[in-house]
């Protein structure tokens, strides 16, 4: 692994109309089962693509597409023009070895999460409707959560998918927990990536990455359209006045179960009245 976790943007062409932002997974980093690529489409350009050892979450950050998995049209999907627009989204989950067909209805963004698999489970569509949109948190400690892909549901064999909001003087992931250890019930190990965007787009947010003995302590300025790597550690994200934040998360591990342990020095700030 590079010395540090957090990735730019590539800006790689793959072929005319279809941009890839961000392209990482255990092919070429240090981890073992999460992977996220981040791509933009122009209008009318087609994407295809298959995997045969990986599970896939497609993402409709913006834009329409017209999706078709296995030889089946899904229909037309993606709501919002900006993910600022602050309403779930569409989502598809690819098992392996199913054909994927993406065109572009106009100028999109979509996300694929990755978690490799040997399970051939059924595509499913999850409209945006579905998405289970929870308000976290209290105080500065305050964000919106559309769950995606959650442990509560049986769609995905490793993956879990979520996108988190969190208004400017507030903190989000926090007080710092981590999953990096295979202790159920109490802790759960689960490989973590972020993907963020920033409104307005100049602006950043700041990301620490540690662990209780300090082998690992990473502070990034994380800017728009960056990827930050959580293979372990506590991670939490603070987003400075005046910019709203938004991440996708991708997770995966061993058991598709999310529990985390907190930092028992911050921990103390879930008992203010």
């Amino acid at each position: 692994m590079a010395d540090t976790l957090l990735r730019r943007p590539v800006w790689r062409e793959e072929k005319p109309g279809v941009t890839v932002i961000q392209d990482v997974s255990w092919e070429n980093e240090a981890l073992k089962y999460t992977g996220l690529k981040v791509i933009r489409l122009q209008p009318g350009s087609h994407l295809h693509e298959k995997w045969n050892d990986r599970e896939a979450c497609v993402v409709v950050i913006a834009g329409k597409v017209e999706a078709n998995c296995g030889g089946d049209s899904l229909g037309m999907i993606g709501r919002r023009r900006s993910v600022f627009d602050r309403c779930p989204t569409d989502s598809v989950y690819v098992p392996l070895g199913i054909e994927l067909e993406l065109i572009a209805a106009e100028e999109a963004c979509v996300a694929i999460a990755w978690a490799p698999t040997e399970e051939i489970r059924p595509v499913r569509l999850i409209l945006a409707e579905e998405n289970l949109v929870e308000r976290r948190g209290k105080y500065q400690n305050q964000r919106i959560v559309h769950n995606i892909l959650s442990d509560t549901d049986r769609v995905a064999h490793r993956l879990l998918v979520v996108e988190v909001f969190t208004d400017g003087g507030h903190w989000s992931s926090y007080p710092p927990h981590k999953h990096d250890r295979d202790r159920l019930p109490e802790e759960s190990f689960l490989e973590e990536i972020y993907y963020h965007e920033i409104d307005p787009p100049q602006g950043f947010v700041m990301q620490r990455i540690y662990t209780d003995d300090g082998t690992l302590d990473e502070s990034y300025a994380v800017q728009n359209r960056n990827v930050v790597l959580v293979p372990r550690g506590y991670h939490p994200v603070g987003v400075p006045d005046g910019y709203t934040s938004y991440y996708l998360n991708v997770m995966a591990g061993p058991i598709r179960v999310w529990r985390f342990h907190n930092d028992p020095a911050h921990e103390w700030i879930l008992a203010r009245p």
